[in-house]
């Protein structure tokens, strides 16, 4: 997927938009994206000055739109184009490397399960094949936990 395509899923728009593409995607099992992370991310002006790190937050949110793309392209009568999906749960978030501009960040997201409209994820973000966070997280469909 490009970043056409992405845009045609999810409602995020530059600056929070924080998938740049998706290089492989495995029906209702896998998807891995790619975010370009350059010196010109508007949080590095404050986020460290002379000691650029992407925030954690913003890595999780990035694999939570993988995981928002994983969804919507498998299943697009319940999560596709034109519907919302909500994240609502975050466990187990480990981070083990900063993130500095001029790395690639490959986002993992791999479905665990599926029960009624709320999907949980095992998501990895690397950089250079090394692990840089991981995380599990829960999303929803409007009208299901939410």
């Amino acid at each position: 997927m490009d970043i056409e395509e992405i845009q045609e899923y999810l409602i995020h728009r530059f600056p929070f938009l924080l998938v740049d593409r998706v290089v492989e995607f495995e029906k209702n099992e896998r998807l891995v994206a790619l975010k370009n992370v350059t010196y010109n991310e508007p949080f590095f002006q404050g986020h460290f000055p002379g000691q650029s790190i992407m925030p954690g937050v913003l890595i999780i949110e990035a694999l939570a739109q993988a995981t928002g793309l994983l969804a919507m392209k498998s299943e697009p009568e319940k999560t596709g184009k034109g519907n919302t999906y909500y994240l609502v749960g975050i466990n187990k978030a480990r981070f083990r490397k900063p993130v500095t501009p001029g790395d690639q960040l490959m986002l993992e997201a791999i479905k665990i399960k599926e029960r009624r409209n709320i999907w949980s994820f095992a998501c990895t973000a690397r950089v250079d094949d090394k692990v840089v966070a991981t995380v599990e997280i829960m999303c929803a469909s409007p009208g299901e936990g939410v």
